[in-house]
């Protein structure tokens, strides 16, 4: 057998793909579980005598079988622009970071902040496809003449920005924001710290 150690090592992958790749996983695995999602909301919604088997017979038997993946186009577009906007930011730091330190990642403080600052941006960009899946996840609860019926993401970000204004799409953002930083700030900073200590 040859000696392999003076093989020339894989190309290290960029880091801002391991956010694409994340990203899209995110997303397919989001659609497999868009029912529990929507049986969550579903259950929020109605209150304490909400039981999880009533809301899905009730889902099934009023609404179809399809019905449970409702909102499962406005969770997939969470996924990228929450998601991606993150990575993408958090990154785009740690990478600048490095180029202009000798390629010295990062201390963990440094990568906490990073990653807060990269929560609310995603959380920011996120909050519409947030609001988006909240009301059509709801939608079936409200009586039939009543219901919104919107047809997907799109559909919803369309009609809501021109019934109540582009602001309704941003209701809930500091919150929303608030949490993608403090939830960033630890999630991805011990990512890239396990990451680095792994390659070492």
């Amino acid at each position: 057998m040859g000696d392999n150690k003076n093989a020339p090592k894989p190309k290290e992958l960029p880091m801002m793909y391991h956010g694409i790749f994340g990203g899209t996983a995110g997303a397919i695995g989001i659609s497999i579980l868009q029912p529990t999602d929507l049986i969550k909301t579903r259950m929020q919604l109605k209150g304490k005598d909400a039981k999880i088997g009533v809301v899905i017979r009730e889902i099934i038997k009023n609404e179809g079988f399809l019905r449970l993946y409702t909102g499962v186009s406005c969770s997939v577009f969470r996924q990228y622009t929450y998601g991606l906007t993150r990575f993408f930011v958090y990154y785009s730091f740690y990478e600048g970071h490095k180029k202009n330190n000798n390629g010295t990642p990062p201390i963990l403080p440094l990568k906490m902040l990073m990653g807060c600052f990269a929560g609310m941006c995603g959380g920011c960009v996120g909050t519409p496809a947030e609001v988006c899946l909240i009301r059509v996840t709801g939608d079936g609860l409200l009586p039939p003449e009543k219901r919104r019926n919107y047809a997907h993401v799109f559909n919803a970000l369309y009609r809501i920005s021109k019934e109540e204004g582009i602001g309704a799409l941003w209701r809930g953002v500091e919150a929303t924001v608030m949490r993608a930083g403090v939830v960033n700030a630890f999630e991805l900073a011990a990512y890239t710290q396990v990451a680095i200590s792994v390659a070492e």
